[in-house]
């Protein structure tokens, strides 16, 4: 461990870089924004009722869940119940996970590396533009990244204070598996290495502790899977699963499938000019992708620097400290660098503690150790990746590629002539001023949406540019744009269906997205047809006979023709069999229709 306790006390340090943290993270997040509608829409459902509230189903009527576990909605849900259904009351508690992830990254590192290396730890995770983003939306990965700081905080506590924080560890772990499934266990090895590395005694007793942790992992990692797939009554399908299960979503859609693909892109379809092209989310897997065009903005400002550190460590890998934030850092860059499925630049956001960590304490060894020579090239090379990241828009704060380029000289300068602590100082300012922009950027923004991106309009989760003179691509997402509000026309389409009086007022066969608004926006019983991506056998054609023939349901919304992207699931084709053997159209005058989608009414 690296020991060092604070020269001085600084009790104003830690709250300062905290409330910076805040105002970054809850600036104007009631302005209109309700983050990913996905959730969002879900969160309103699972207000009403405890099963709904449990499982995390999508729709009020309980007939599909969101293909993850609820813990990361469970807060939400509880915000709105208590504060009632806004975006404020939505997005803030990821404001105080991602404030509370700040907090604790600077006591788990103060514990290995002392106060000076800890706030700057904290400070460069409060300054993370993609954590920024992330923290300004309703995606599950703010507290994901809770839970593993928490972790790290307990594996730390562990080396120096016993084996049952080790157990607490392992309890963190299977927390973050409850809220974002096997990615929370990307951290594990780092995990299990630093515990074997950094606790003295026998091997076997060592071991026997880690064997007692994976047995808590597993209990806190499955209960809630365990519960899902032996519930005794009713309950939604799970979604994103083959077979209804939760077990086949941990290790298909949600697990393996991430990694090898198995039939499910890493990207988007658009279309252009009538004509539909691929549109990868985080770019091709390979070593390249945490500095591409997508990803580079959001979390590789600073990797540089840290694989610097890494490759110069030497024997001080033998360190529990370096093992388990260096191992974090390692291991996560190379499973998202891998990762062949479905990918999200702000996955990204997962590697941001260990990045703060890392910087921080390589920053603080290289000042002990290489002021004149190393601590100047590592200097030179962020400023330079620095300078090339602003160069990719420079119409976003291209000015700070300049200011970068300016005060690296200055910094290397001075760290040559005269290496004093102002000198230090002084490089943190190249090496943090073009982030801590990015940052202020998101902080301002309102539009986090689906695919929260910190950074230019044209990086992930923006459109691509406009064909010259053509119309704006539109981008078939399952998640949905981010449109909360019905339009005029939906609007009458529903007032219309409810005059049937039925328990479901409408049933509308698209994915996700598309459903969205008429859940967030009005208290209509609504469901979706197929769940996130359309393609779930919820509801299966059994269910529509049975609702049928009860009078539950009379009318289900459609599109038109073939839907663009992949060819249909089987359940979703025999859903649509369904439609056109049960439905016949409504006259769109009857409604004031005249949009691209269809109302039927089924007998």
């Amino acid at each position: 461990m690296i020991t060092a306790a604070p020269p001085k006390t600084r009790p104003w340090a830690l709250p300062l870089v905290c409330l910076g943290a805040a105002l970054l993270y809850a600036w104007k997040i009631g302005d209109g924004q309700l983050g990913n509608t996905y959730y969002s829409a879900a969160v309103k459902s699972m207000t009403g009722s405890f099963t709904d509230f449990l499982f995390g189903s999508f729709d009020p009527y309980g007939v599909v869940t969101v293909d993850k576990p609820p813990m990361a909605l469970w807060p939400q849900a509880l915000s709105v119940l208590a504060f009632g259904y806004h975006g404020w009351a939505l997005l803030l508690p990821q404001v105080l996970e991602g404030v509370a992830a700040v907090f604790l990254l600077h006591r788990t590192v103060r514990i290995w590396a002392g106060e000076n290396v800890a706030l700057l730890a904290a400070a460069i995770l409060a300054l993370t533009p993609v954590t920024v983003i992330i923290n300004r939306d309703n995606n599950p990965d703010t507290l994901l990244v809770l839970f593993l700081v928490a972790a790290a905080y307990a594996l730390t506590r562990a080396l120096r204070d016993g084996r049952h924080w080790l157990w607490w560890c392992a309890f963190f772990v299977g927390c973050g598996f409850l809220t974002k499934m096997l990615q929370a266990w990307i951290i594990v090895p780092a995990l299990v290495a630093a515990y074997l590395a950094g606790t003295k005694g026998p091997l076997k007793r060592r071991l026997l502790d880690v064997l007692g942790a994976g047995l808590v992992l597993v209990v806190s990692s499955f209960w809630w899977i365990a519960l899902y797939d032996w519930w005794p009554g009713a309950k939604p399908y799970m979604g994103g699963s083959e077979d209804g299960s939760a077990w086949d979503l941990v290790f298909g859609y949600n697990g393996f499938g991430r990694l090898s693909g198995d039939g499910e892109g890493g990207g988007m379809m658009i279309m252009r000019d009538g004509q539909q092209t691929m549109s990868s989310f985080g770019g091709d897997p390979g070593p390249g992708r945490m500095f591409n065009d997508l990803v580079g903005g959001q979390i590789s400002w600073l990797l540089p620097l840290c694989l610097l550190v890494l490759v110069v460590l030497g024997r001080r890998w033998r360190d529990a400290g370096w093992l388990l934030w260096g191992g974090w850092l390692l291991v996560t860059t190379v499973v998202f660098s891998s990762a062949g499925g479905i990918w999200h630049p702000y996955y990204t956001t997962a590697m941001a503690p260990a990045v703060a960590a890392v910087s921080a304490a390589g920053l603080a060894l290289l000042w002990r150790r290489h002021r004149r020579t190393l601590l100047p090239a590592v200097v030179a090379l962020t400023a330079a990746w620095a300078f090339v990241l602003a160069s990719r828009d420079t119409s976003f704060y291209g000015w700070t590629r300049w200011a970068v380029i300016g005060t690296a000289v200055v910094a290397i300068a001075w760290l040559v002539v005269a290496p004093d602590r102002r000198a230090l100082v002084a490089t943190l300012v190249p090496l943090l001023l073009t982030p801590a922009v990015w940052s202020y950027a998101a902080a301002r923004s309102t539009s986090a949406g689906t695919l929260p991106a910190a950074g230019p309009a044209t990086g992930p989760g923006a459109p691509p540019p406009l064909s010259p003179g053509g119309p704006r691509p539109r981008i078939m997402l399952s998640g949905g744009d981010g449109t909360a509000t019905l339009s005029d026309e939906q609007r009458r389409i529903l007032d219309y269906a409810r005059r049937a009086g039925t328990e479901i007022t409408l049933a509308v066969n698209a994915e996700a997205g598309a459903v969205a608004p008429y859940l967030i926006d009005s208290d209509a019983t609504v469901i979706g047809m197929g769940g996130f991506g359309g393609r779930d056998n919820a509801p299966s054609v059994t269910q529509l006979d049975r609702w049928l023939a009860e009078g539950q349901l009379r009318f289900v919304l459609s599109g038109a023709g073939p839907r663009p992207g992949p060819p249909p699931s089987p359940a979703q084709a025999e859903r649509q069999r369904w439609i056109e053997g049960h439905c016949t159209a409504v006259d769109p005058a009857a409604y004031g229709g005249g949009g691209p989608d269809t109302l039927y009414r089924c007998r």
